[in-house]
C-alpha cells in the first residue's frame, strides 16, 4: 500500500467520532497490509480508552442514581480559598439525568484546554449552570469561609430551575432550606460537584487573565492569584492592587 495510501487512512482515523470507531475498524479489520494493522489497532486503542471512560462518567452518577428520586439534583463546588488575590467562585450545575458528556473530573486534574471545552459542553447541555462570586473587600471583611458560603448561596439562587437536593464538596452550606449531601472530595466522585467545579475555575481563570491586563507585573495570568515567587515578589515591590485580600498578605507587607 502506497505512502500516500496510508496517509489518507491516518487522516481518516484523525477525523473519525469516538462514536465511528467500531466502523472504522470494521472498515480495515481484513486487510493485513503493513501500515493498515497499525492505523486498526490505533482505532482499536481510542476505542479502549473511549469505553473507559464511559465507565468512569457511570461511576462518577453514584450519588446522583442514590438520590434519582430527585427532580433536580445540583452539583456545589468552589474555587480561590487560597489565592492571595481575586474573588472566590462557587458554581452550581444540575445535569441531565441521562447526561453524556465524558472527562468530567476535579477541575485540578485536567488540562486548561480540556477544562475549556468542557466549559463550553457543560454550558450547553446543564439543565441550569451558575456561578456565584465573592470579592476580596468581603473576604476581608468576613473570612474566607463565609465568604465561600456567601459565594455557594449566590449560586444556588441563580438557578431556574430550583434545586430539590444539593450535591456539596464537603461542606454543608448554612441557611439554606434545600437538602444538602456533603461528600469529601466529591468534585473527583459525583459528576455534578465536577461539572461544578469546572465551571468555578474557568469563570475564576478568565477573570485573573483580564487581571493581570489591568495590573500587570503581578503574572496573575499564570499564578492565577496564588503566592508564587513572581507575586510575592512584585508584591512586596509594587505593594497590593485593589483584587488583593489584605487579611492573606499582611504576612508578606511587613
Amino acid at each position: 500500500m502506497s505512502e500516500l495510501k496510508i496517509g489518507q487512512i491516518k487522516e481518516q482515523l484523525a477525523q473519525t467520532p469516538e462514536a465511528s470507531l467500531e466502523e472504522f475498524i470494521a472498515e480495515f479489520e481484513a486487510d493485513e497490509r503493513a501500515g493498515v494493522v497499525k492505523l486498526v489497532e490505533s482505532a482499536r486503542k481510542k476505542l479502549e480508552k473511549l469505553e473507559q471512560e464511559k465507565a468512569r462518567i457511570e461511576g462518577l452518577k453514584k450519588y446522583e442514581r442514590e438520590y434519582s428520586e430527585h427532580a433536580f439534583i445540583c452539583g456545589i463546588d468552589e474555587v480561590g480559598r487560597g489565592p492571595l488575590a481575586g474573588p472566590v467562585v462557587a458554581g452550581a450545575v444540575i445535569l441531565p439525568k441521562d447526561c453524556d458528556i465524558l472527562y468530567i473530573n476535579d477541575s485540578k486534574q485536567l488540562s486548561e484546554a480540556k477544562r475549556e471545552a468542557l466549559y463550553d459542553e457543560i454550558m450547553e447541555k446543564a439543565i441550569a449552570a451558575e456561578v456565584g462570586l465573592v470579592s476580596p473587600e468581603r473576604i476581608d471583611e468576613i473570612n474566607i469561609l463565609q465568604a465561600t458560603y456567601e459565594a455557594m448561596r449566590q449560586a444556588i439562587s441563580k438557578l431556574d430551575p430550583v434545586p430539590d437536593l444539593l450535591l456539596n464538596d464537603a461542606v454543608t452550606i448554612p441557611e439554606v432550606v434545600i437538602q444538602q449531601v456533603p461528600i469529601i472530595k466529591g468534585d473527583a466522585k459525583s459528576i455534578s460537584i465536577g461539572a461544578a467545579s469546572i465551571i468555578a475555575k474557568v469563570t475564576r481563570d478568565r477573570m485573573m487573565v483580564e487581571y493581570d491586563h489591568i495590573f500587570p507585573g503581578y503574572g496573575f495570568a499564570s499564578n492565577k492569584g496564588y503566592g508564587s515567587k513572581e507575586h510575592i515578589e512584585a508584591l512586596k515591590k509594587f505593594g497590593p492592587t485593589p483584587i488583593h485580600r489584605r487579611t492573606f498578605i499582611k504576612n508578606f507587607m511587613e
